[in-house]
């Protein structure tokens, strides 16, 4: 068991890495997911904070659904304020959930800008979740272990998130 424990640890690593390597390259923004022991990890980038959130946004739904030929039934916004960014990225993840589980809605687009007063407005497209091909485990819940959300010594922003499916 801790032998498994380490070597996912060390693909979570060697992910990570790589992840480094194609921001220091200008790959400019994007998400990714990493393999996670019986969970999801989530990593996302982008040039500014709401950049990045949006990301993490786009990178969760495309763990588990193919929803670019899904078109949006309807916009929502929702505006948060945070002690910090991490707790804005697990704010938006669950977010995501709730629609999912309440409403029965599958985000098609995110969208994050800032408000004058340091909150952040999250605007997703939203659709039936029915009308998505769902291609992988529905996430259940934000895990708070190994967190981040954070620019780096050049300004770009990238965060990690941990996901329960």
């Amino acid at each position: 068991m801790q032998l498994d424990e380490i070597s996912t640890l060390a693909k979570v690593e060697e992910e990570l890495a790589r992840l480094r390597d194609r921001l220091a390259s200008g790959a400019g923004q994007g998400h990714r997911t990493v393999p996670h022991t019986a969970d999801l990890r989530v990593e996302a980038w982008g040039p500014t904070r709401e950049a990045c959130l949006a990301e993490a946004v786009r990178g969760l739904v495309d763990s588990f659904a193919a929803v670019a030929a899904v078109r949006p039934r309807h916009t929502a916004e929702r505006r948060f304020i945070a002690s910090s960014d991490e707790d804005l990225l697990v704010a938006f993840i669950e977010e995501v959930i709730y629609r999912l589980d309440a409403d029965g809605e599958i985000p098609v687009a995110a969208a994050v800008r800032p408000t004058p007063d340091g909150g952040v407005v999250l605007t997703l497209s939203l659709a039936d979740v029915h009308e998505a091909e769902i291609t992988g485990a529905v996430p259940k819940a934000a895990s708070l272990h190994d967190l981040r959300c954070a620019p780096d010594a050049a300004g770009r922003w990238s965060c990690g998130i941990t996901i329960d499916v």
